[in-house]
């Protein structure tokens, strides 16, 4: 199915290939981060939608990703995680990690500045039309006329 676009003022998504950070024994979760309860210090401050870790996948550009994964042993799993900034050319920033029991205290404050900061989105108006259209063909896009 080729994608359409329809609403030029959604959130524009990049396909990102969302890392794993643990092994398939344990626990691995990905989530686009948009709130953080300061309240709590557990991994239940973060607030968002989950995603699949592992593979590629349709986050918004300049949103927060959080994944957690565990390694070790089933008896003794050691926590990881790592934030991200989801870059409007698809790649991903790495911001802070953090590992052990403390991780989500850890990361908290960091991802909460990077929630409150403003992120460079593109001025495409300058471009003429025929462009911006020839771009998105390029990259798989049905484009037409409105």
């Amino acid at each position: 199915m080729t994608p359409t676009l329809d609403h030029m003022d959604e959130t524009v998504q990049v396909a990102v290939d969302v890392p794993q950070v643990g092994d398939d024994r344990h626990k691995n979760w990905a989530k686009v981060v948009d709130n953080v309860d300061t309240s709590k210090s557990s991994g239940w401050a973060f607030d968002g939608a989950f995603v699949a870790a592992g593979g590629i996948q349709d986050v918004p550009a300049g949103s927060v990703l959080l994944v957690y994964g565990e390694k070790g042993s089933r008896a003794n799993p050691q926590s990881h995680a790592r934030v991200y900034t989801v870059n409007a050319d698809a790649t991903l920033s790495l911001e802070a990690e953090a590992k052990g029991a403390a991780w989500a205290r850890t990361l908290r404050d960091p991802i909460e500045r990077l929630l409150g900061v403003e992120r460079d989105i593109y001025d495409l108006s300058a471009l003429p039309d025929a462009v911006l259209a020839e771009e998105l063909r390029l990259r798989g896009w049905k484009v037409e006329e409105g």
